[in-house]
């Protein structure tokens, strides 16, 4: 599916950019099809997982440019027109931002993703649409934005920032966002720059490891943002809702087990 993403990039477009590919399947040998002069593949070598293949790509480019402007697009998704050219003028316009999601619509223009809110005192993590409540603003401040489609500001960063290795698939752009959030960096989500997404179908094609990653992710994450009483009783939740699944949708319950007990198994 990146094939689509690099079509919907603009031939002529007045701003220069370099494409930067992290291959992270060692099975895909027709990604080397896509080849250009302007778009490079770096070969993770083994599946990195989301964060750890971001990381990759982002400390190539930070030794190449660290004031660059680094854009994080899921292969399944496309620029929509002239969102490219957006770009340069928004962040001259809002230099303070570190980290910017864009809004993101589904194939129908509904919005997919529009601003991230957490909520400690239960633990919540939730996707809402900011447009609705702020629809006249250029970006919202918010807790959190989809690594299906972020942008970073290199030069509010004396290093690489980088996602924390610890996840490997489902929550790293929440911890991401939060972790520099609490260093002082400003977070937010623009609807001038919009992507369009088509949610691909390969991690549904195994739901007990697709189960198995959110739910240690969602753990870690609630370990490192919530409360003792908040992590107990949803911890608690999670167990009872997994034996309750286990006779018709055994997949998922036997995913949400092995996620607790690789969490319980690292973290103890």
């Amino acid at each position: 599916m990146v094939t689509q993403l690099i079509r919907s990039f603009p031939e002529d477009s007045e701003v220069p950019y370099q494409v930067v590919i992290v291959n992270n399947s060692l099975d895909d040998a027709s990604i080397e099809q896509v080849k250009t002069d302007s778009i490079l593949i770096l070969q993770a070598k083994t599946n990195l997982g989301f964060g750890k293949g971001c990381n990759l790509g982002l400390n190539w480019i930070y030794e190449q440019d660290n004031e660059a402007i680094v854009w994080i697009i899921n292969p399944d998704s496309y620029l929509l027109e002239k969102t490219l050219e957006q770009v340069p003028a928004f962040f001259k316009t809002y230099p303070e931002l570190s980290i910017v999601g864009t809004f993101i619509y589904t194939p129908a223009g509904e919005v997919w993703f529009g601003g991230g809110r957490f909520i400690p005192e239960t633990g919540t993590i939730l996707s809402e649409n900011l447009l609705l409540t702020h629809p006249k603003l250029a970006y919202m401040p918010c807790d959190w934005v989809s690594g299906c489609s972020l942008l970073v500001n290199f030069r509010m960063f004396p290093n690489c920032p980088e996602f924390d290795p610890a996840y490997f698939l489902y929550y790293e752009d929440f911890d991401f966002c939060r972790r520099y959030s609490l260093e002082g960096h400003l977070i937010g989500i623009t609807p001038l720059i919009r992507i369009g997404h088509q949610p691909s179908s390969i991690t549904d094609r195994n739901i007990f490891n697709k189960i198995k990653h959110s739910t240690y992710s969602y753990l870690l994450t609630l370990e490192r943002y919530a409360s003792l009483t908040v992590r107990s009783l949803r911890f608690l939740r999670l167990i009872f809702h997994a034996f309750m699944l286990l006779v018709v949708k055994p997949s998922v319950a036997l995913g949400k087990l092995y996620g607790v007990f690789l969490y319980l198994k690292k973290r103890y």
